[in-house]
């Protein structure tokens, strides 16, 4: 028998969800007459009786303060339409674990759990009124939730394992081994003949479990064959992207305590510790389910962290997204695509569910819009850790040590989602692989990351590996590749029986790690998990064969060849040509320029004002903090350097300092750069940008990059020649950073399959995403820069080097619907220089604030700044005038900026910094040897105010500016 609790408010003033539901309703259905919506929670309980039911009623599921429930009956009070959504059979709903938890610690024996939500609507409305709602509102995801039309009979899933099937391939002909590996394998015809004839030469044909196992071993997800691809550019032959990166980085070891071998990369912290970082990409299952597809995001990279070495504890994680805008008309959406703002809020909610319920602060990040991401978003997701150094690298397990899996149960969540990620989006996408998704349970990694840290200082583990995509397949196929394995899956905890037993290998369902150990210390281990109460189940052991020996039972299902599975996929020849648009282009070299664009200047104030509250509303420049205030970045008390700061605590920082041993000064910073747009007008140079963006950002806080690491994240769209082509210009970016700077990447992904074929031939090439993160060490956290201006009257400073020539990609280009074939240059000759000064200048404590030139451009830095000061700026150009010592305010002519206003104050050229002193006196001083130039004052008048040859080109209120800059994701998120 079934009973049903169910609660809701007391006070529906309290309930939030109702209320932002009843505002969107009112704003986009504005011809229904609802006068409310309430809200319950549904949890339905088996194998219980009444008197029970009651006991988890009262201590378990209703807060009596606040809340009201009851119990086999409704609870909402004669809704017109009632409405219940819940998880689909089959889908892992996180809640459950902890419902069977709760009560046996209650001493209550539950046989089954599950819950929903019921919508009560109110008012004139009918049911198809509702279901509209309910459709174009997205309150649901059809990939993994449903209407609960009617109530379970049992909410125990029964099934029988299927049968391991023999599929006959030695004699396929081409067409049929192509259709064998479509929307499945995700293989080409090459590499299907080589199954086929390493089949063909031990005489038999392979079982489905083996083909899946080589699928996810093979895939461009795991094997990451274009970076290791023989490339040949302009008829021109090159080292593989991979070779060429890792060669570069391995000059610059000064640091480096583990790099391209582990989970994260890990560099050199103080007193005997290392510090790691992981950037991951979650862009094909949060296209099609983005509520789990970002909480698993955040939920593996964590695991990356976790699972380095021997174990790391993870300290925080960032988030990169990048949608279409949110205004982005649906009828013109591509067929199988989500509604961008319905994506940006899910996956901005998962985050958010994840990082919170987990304690991992999220406190950096950004989001970025442009149209081209309405086939497929981007969301890149980053974490950074602290461990022992000893423990710090890879371990190698011995012949005899057992293999366990701690942590989440198997189910069919994640199925074929490594090979899924590495294909193509089309508008099949929704129907053809909702079994790729997966929902995330931040209670059980939180069990199992304390269990793994215990273990760990208790010298338990030999070697770890998260449980990611391939599922078993990937992680005890590469952690046993140079010993052999024999494993049985019959052992394997499932959520629910009925899995075949090759669903079992390649699940990827979410919390699981895998860690071996010497069976000896195995009691202990055992002991550990039971105390955090995360289930541990040995699976199998070493055993030297050089083979991947996967049994099911008694019935060997998997009989594979570590070398041939390690080492047989064929390295890829693949040819880069230049994209005819970008060849028009480098004919036409110098051509454009600003001077001579279409642009028309603001004429007048009017027009100047107008042209500001546009720019700085636009989504790449807009206030986030809507999005920022529903993370908790201050869990763990690490947390020294916030995202937002100044006098009302609502001026971004450009980049986050954590000290992660308390008791010391000692700290982490951690930044990151991208610009797409860029990258798709020139690859190269936009690339120079996202690297210049994320140095920047790191020093402008304090932070010497000299002591930092690189992790490079590549969102790229499928390899043809000329998405090849954009990516080894954008590789041959990266290693010129490294080599100018001397610092090296130590981790990273690539992800290339950003794009979305349709019907008619339909073909939507995402923007290529580079992500550039850096973190890295600092002696003394109490040494570092806000951005928001701090003191009246004080001199504002523009240092590094303008390149003046062009505006292509800026946001001011983009609000005249325009992109540009130039991107600016950044000098890096001098940028190094500039860099290095700014981070002494901040260090010494010589300067009041500094934030980084980026999107939006100088005048969008400024005001910032200014909002987080809450004080105005008075700003000179064409003839740029400055403090004089002996008179403090009074003020001389200097020589000034010799570019139109607009091109100067929307130039985005990255590597610039504006920066407030004291005095000009203090500016000269500093800034002596780098170039400068001053470009006006700080005010108390909370105006920023722009002159331009001895005439104000404008007057603006602070806040006429701040309204527009923080009105787009307050009305979507507030």
């Amino acid at each position: 028998m079934i009973h049903t609790v169910r609660v809701t408010f007391k006070n529906k003033e309290e309930d939030l969800l109702s209320k932002s539901i009843l505002s969107e309703i009112n704003n986009r259905f504005k011809h229904l007459k609802i006068t409310d919506i309430q809200i319950a929670r549904v949890y339905r309980l088996e194998g219980i009786n009444n008197k029970e039911t009651k006991i988890l009623q009262e201590k378990l599921f209703c807060e009596h303060i606040n809340q009201l429930s009851c119990v086999d009956g409704l609870i909402l009070k004669k809704p017109n339409t009632l409405v219940e959504i819940g998880y689909k059979p089959g889908v892992m709903n996180p809640e459950v674990a902890s419902i069977l938890k709760s009560a046996k610690d209650l001493k209550i024996n539950l046989l089954a759990a599950d819950s929903s939500t019921e919508y009560g609507f109110y008012g004139k409305i009918s049911k198809q009124d509702v279901d509209d709602i309910i459709n174009k509102l997205n309150l649901f995801n059809k990939t993994v939730e449903h209407i609960v039309e009617n109530e379970p009979k049992t909410l125990l899933i029964t099934g029988i394992p299927g049968k391991t099937n023999i599929i006959s391939i030695r004699n396929m002909p081409d067409e049929n081994l192509m259709l064998l590996s479509k929307d499945k394998l995700f293989l080409n015809l090459e590499e299907m003949k080589v199954i086929q004839k390493y089949f063909e030469k031990i005489g038999r044909n392979p079982t489905d479990c083996e083909l899946e196992t080589l699928a996810q071993t093979w895939s461009e997800h795991s094997g990451h064959k274009t970076f290791k691809a023989k490339i040949i550019v302009d008829g021109k032959e090159k080292l593989p992207l991979i070779t060429r990166l890792k060669k570069e980085a391995l000059k610059h070891n000064k640091n480096i305590v583990s790099a391209f071998v582990d989970n994260s990369g890990a560099m050199d912290f103080y007193d005997g510790f290392a510090i790691s970082g992981k950037g991951e990409t979650h862009n094909a299952p949060s296209a099609i389910e983005p509520y789990g597809g970002a909480m698993t995001g955040s939920g593996g990279v964590f695991r990356d962290i976790v699972g380095t070495g021997q174990g790391g504890k993870t300290l925080a994680s960032t988030d990169i997204f990048c949608f279409a805008p949110w205004n982005f008309p649906t009828n013109k959406l591509p067929p199988g695509t989500l509604p961008p703002q319905y994506l940006l809020k899910q996956v901005v909610t998962g985050v958010k569910d994840y990082g919170n319920r987990i304690g991992i602060p999220t406190n950096n990040g950004s989001v970025h819009f442009h149209e081209d991401f309405r086939a497929r978003p981007t969301v890149l997701v980053g974490a950074y850790g602290i461990m022992p150094k000893k423990y710090a690298k890879q371990g190698t397990p011995k012949r005899g040590d057992v293999i366990l899996v701690l942590g989440g149960r198997t189910g069919r969540d994640g199925i074929h989602g490594a090979t899924f990620s590495s294909g193509e989006m089309t508008e099949q996408t929704n129907h053809v692989n909702v079994s790729a998704v997966q929902i995330g349970n931040a209670i059980e990694e939180k069990r199992v990351f304390d269990a793994i840290i215990e273990s760990r200082d208790k010298g338990l583990i030999r070697a770890m590996q998260d449980v990611g995509g391939g599922g078993f397949s990937s992680a005890i196929g590469e952690i046993g590749r140079e010993t052999g394995v024999t494993i049985d899956l019959k052992k394997a905890p499932l959520k629910y029986p009925g899995l075949s037993p090759w669903e079992i290998w390649i699940s990827e369902s979410q919390e699981r790690m895998i860690i071996t150990t010497d069976k000896k210390n195995l009691r202990k281990l055992f002991a550990i998990c039971k105390k955090y109460n995360v289930e541990i189940t040995n699976l199998g052991h070493f055993d030297g064969s050089k083979k991947l020996n996967v049994f099911y039972d008694s019935k060997k299902v998997c009989d594979l060849s570590m070398d041939f599975l390690h080492h047989g996929l064929p390295q890829r020849k693949m040819i880069a040509t230049r994209p005819r648009e970008i060849l028009n282009q480098a004919r036409t070299e110098g051509a454009e320029c600003v001077q001579n664009d279409k642009i028309k200047a603001p004429q007048n104030q009017q027009q100047w004002i107008t042209t500001l509250k546009i720019i700085v509303s636009h989504g790449n420049v807009c206030s986030k903090e809507p999005i920022v205030r529903l993370y908790d970045h201050s869990v763990q008390g690490t947390n020294d350097l916030q995202p937002y700061s100044g006098v009302r605590l609502d001026g971004p920082n450009d980049a986050v300092v954590i000290r992660p041993l308390l008791n010391k000064p000692y700290g982490m910073v951690l930044s990151h750069g991208l610009n797409p747009i860029l990258n798709k007008i020139d690859p190269y140079w936009g690339s120079i940008w996202a690297a210049t963006e994320a140095l920047s950002n790191y020093v402008s806080v304090g932070g010497d990059y000299r002591q930092a690491s690189l992790i490079n994240n590549y969102v790229w769209p499928f390899p043809d020649e000329e998405a090849l082509w954009s990516l080894d210009k954008s590789v041959d970016a990266v290693v010129d950073v490294m080599r100018i700077f001397k610092i090296p990447v130590i981790s990273g992904k690539d992800s290339l399959s950003s794009t979305y074929r349709g019907k008619n031939n339909t073909i939507i090439k995402i923007p290529p995403v580079l992500c550039i993160s850096v973190f890295g060490r600092i002696p003394d956290t109490t040494k570092t820069m806000t951005s928001d201006f701090k003191k009246e009257n004080s001199v504002i400073c523009l240092v590094g080097k303008l390149d003046t020539t062009t505006l292509g990609g800026s946001v001011y280009y983009q609000t005249h619907g325009i992109t540009g074939s130039r991107v600016p240059k950044i000098d890096l000759a001098i940028l190094p220089k500039i860099l290095q000064t700014i981070t002494k200048a901040v260090q010494n404590k010589k300067i009041l604030s500094c934030h980084d030139v980026s999107e939006g451009g100088i005048i969008s830095s400024i005001f910032e700044m200014c909002v987080g000061g809450n004080m105005g700026a008075e700003i000179h150009l064409g003839g740029v005038y400055s403090a004089t010592p002996e008179v403090g305010l009074r003020l001389r002519r200097t020589s000034g900026v010799k570019v139109r206003p607009d091109h100067f104050l929307f130039n985005e050229t990255a590597g610039c910094f504006i920066v407030e002193v004291e005095s000009i006196e203090m500016a000269k001083k500093l800034f002596n040897n780098v170039p400068y130039v001053i470009i006006g004052k700080t005010q108390s008048e909370k105006n920023i105010d722009v002159h331009y040859k001895k005439k104000i080109l404008f007057k603006t209120k602070l806040e006429t500016l701040k309204k527009a800059w923080k009105k787009p994701m307050q009305e979507i998120f507030s």
